[in-house]
């Protein structure tokens, strides 16, 4: 089996100074990973494709709070 390393997006409304709050996401066949841009290096928390949909859906909604 290959293994090949997860290709890193970050989102358009990240630009320069601004990547101090940002996290990567990587899109799998059966995984959505997301880490903090900072720390490459550091934990990655991965979700099942609902439950990313599910996360974006009440973030668009601004139902999540601090």
């Amino acid at each position: 089996m290959t293994y090949q390393a997860p290709s890193w997006r970050t989102s358009s409304y990240s630009k320069g100074s601004e990547l101090v709050n940002c996290v990567e996401v990587a899109f799998g066949t059966a995984e959505v990973a997301v880490r903090d841009s900072k720390n490459a290096d550091g934990s990655v928390l991965g979700f099942t494709p609902a439950r990313w949909r599910a996360f974006l859906t009440s973030a668009k909604a601004e139902r999540l709070t601090q």
